[in-house]
């Protein structure tokens, strides 16, 4: 991980301008260590990579380091399945957590012997009691918006038999469920987060790093702030949901350094919008829904909104980067259109990804008075805008595969592309004429004929004299390579798919994924996995990182070159 700060100066945010006033007061002594933590029990998606992007970004811009720490106190739905997959989810979007030799990853699983001694060290300080109400009892007495909590009755227990059922809950000599340990605050406060929350439980669940060693489990509130203390965070960044647990955040750790276990200045939470894509999902318990019951092909699938899914659907680190960078850093719910997403990912993919051509509703087309054995070399720019990228080079022959939308029999108005007596250029090509059409028994088109004019090839003197309106893409049916594309759109037909509590599944847009079978210029048959390249006419595509292989290619359909969702066709 790089640690200088960027040349490059950085879009201003009021996270970063309260380090700019942390710096200038000297508070950390210019130190800036954020962390990235999230919890390894699912697919990191779009919204994990807003997080990632600010802590990652803003420890590399002020010469600090950010940590990755895996919020495992959950057993029941943690894995090293999902570890793994964040571990490469960070890493693919360019970030890493080194900073002088040294690897800042860390587990809150590691912390476990840790956090039970500040339990029983807020027990002994009177900060922290054993409530052995039921959950129905505690949900009934902890009041609501506008009534206050009431106490319960086993609030006053004295801190050593406090200690001793706490102690015998570690031991494994209660059910789930006979009891908790509570922190000690004010059940009278106008911030539920704040009456008495439960800070550890009996859990007889089988953890994947630490097995059968611990019954008892801290809550997140509680392991969360103690984590970034342990680990001398300066800016604790997470999403607005936990602005109004913040004063938690605050109480637990001030408690502690009351008690001598930290030294002040603490780690400061500051919260900031998450992000909302629209014609997307990110709770992980839906997402887990669409792949549990079979609506998408598993977590990567292109359609999906995971980092994975993304991945594999062919968009960029940098595209991810510069769609997390227009839309801002604020305090602020809102929606962001996906189409500001898409449009990222074009514009970090218009100046990288080299052309090729793609019949991909192929239908043949004939030159009449071509030689049946010749075949002639034409070329065409790599990159348009970068002619120090070469020429590519592709065959023309008799029979050419063109898409079928560029043959009418009988066109409408404003129709520039073949028809009988119609003339159009090949693109980098000869101008042809349109000469008819073949036919089966049902009326269905099955080949268009045409005729060339051999002194019209484009880069030659003579393909000046003429001048034509249409102008169409093609490859040679003799050279060209099949191709399994895959053709994705948006996942849903609605912006906000579980607005208002309804059932998300009813948004599913059937038309999410349609797979054609296509003809490629044959310089393009050879792509390497995730190999990326504009299909001239049709968008961006990606050779698929799974199941592509050089020779037998396999493209999806990353976004087209222009946005056309709900617009008229």
């Amino acid at each position: 991980m790089n640690t200088e700060r960027n040349d490059a100066p950085a879009v201003s945010n009021f996270i970063r301008n309260i380090i700019d006033d942390d710096n200038r007061t000297g508070k950390w002594a210019g130190r800036v260590e954020t962390r990235f933590p999230p919890e390894p029990n699912g697919y990191l998606h779009i919204g994990h990579a807003k997080s990632i992007c600010l802590n990652f970004g803003v420890a590399r811009d002020y010469g600090g380091v950010c940590h990755l720490r895996f919020d495992d106190t959950n057993p029941e739905k943690e894995s090293v399945e999902y570890v793994d997959s964040i571990v490469d989810a960070v890493r693919w979007l360019g970030f890493e957590w080194n900073k002088d030799s040294t690897e800042h990853r860390y587990y809150a699983s590691d912390y476990y012997d840790k956090l039970y001694q500040f339990a029983e060290l807020l027990i002994e300080r009177g900060k922290a009691y054993v409530d052995s109400q039921s959950a129905e009892e505690m949900r009934a007495s902890r009041g609501s918006l506008t009534e206050p909590g009431k106490p319960s009755p086993y609030r006053d227990r004295t801190p050593e038999e406090n200690l001793d059922v706490f102690r015998r809950m570690k031991a494994g000599e209660f059910k789930e469920g006979e009891h908790v340990l509570r922190a000690k605050i004010d059940m009278a406060s106008p911030n539920i987060n704040m009456r008495d929350p439960v800070i550890y439980r009996i859990r007889f669940a089988h953890h994947y790093r630490t097995g059968d060693q611990w019954c008892v489990y801290p809550m997140y509130d509680y392991t969360h702030c103690i984590s970034d203390a342990l680990e001398n965070i300066t800016h604790s960044l997470c999403t607005l949901e936990f602005e109004d647990h913040r004063p938690l955040y605050d109480w637990i750790l001030e408690a502690l350094a009351d008690a001598g276990v930290f030294t002040r200045p603490l780690p400061q939470q500051i919260e900031f919008s998450r992000l909302n894509l629209t014609y997307a999902i990110t709770s992980k318990r839906k997402l887990l829904q669409l792949v549990t019951e079979g609506h998408v092909d598993g977590w990567d699938d292109p359609r999906m909104p995971t980092i994975v899914g993304v991945r594999r659907r062919g968009f960029t680190p940098d595209g991810i980067k510069l769609f997390c960078e227009r839309i801002g850093v604020t305090k602020v719910d809102s929606w962001i259109d996906m189409s500001v997403f898409e449009g990222a990912l074009r514009d970090d993919l218009d100046d990288k990804a080299p052309r090729t051509a793609a019949v991909l509703d192929p239908l043949k087309l004939i030159i009449d008075n071509y030689p049946a054995d010749l075949t002639e070399a034409c070329s065409a720019p790599v990159h348009p805008h970068h002619p120090e990228r070469g020429l590519r080079t592709f065959p023309i022959s008799r029979e050419l595969w063109i898409e079928r939308e560029d043959y009418a029999e009988a066109p409408p108005k404003g129709y520039f592309r073949l028809f009988p007596g119609n003339k159009v250029r090949l693109r980098y090509g000869y101008v042809i004429e349109c000469t008819g059409a073949d036919k089966d028994e049902h009326g269905n088109v099955t080949a268009v004929h045409c005729n060339y004019y051999p002194d019209s090839k484009s880069g030659t003197e003579g393909a000046n004299h003429y001048k034509v309106k249409g102008n169409i893409h093609w490859v040679s049916a003799a050279h060209a390579v099949p191709a399994e594309v895959r053709i994705y759109d948006r996942l849903f037909k609605e912006p906000q798919p579980d607005a208002g509590g309804r059932d998300f599944l009813e948004a599913l847009n059937p038309d999410s994924k349609r797979v054609v079978d296509a003809y490629l210029e044959p310089g393009a048959g050879n792509a390497q996995p995730e190999a990326r390249y504009q299909f001239e006419r049709h968008g961006y595509f990606v050779a698929d990182r799974c199941d592509s292989k050089p020779g037998k290619p396999v493209f999806n359909r990353i976004v087209g070159l222009r946005d056309t969702w709900g617009k008229p066709a």
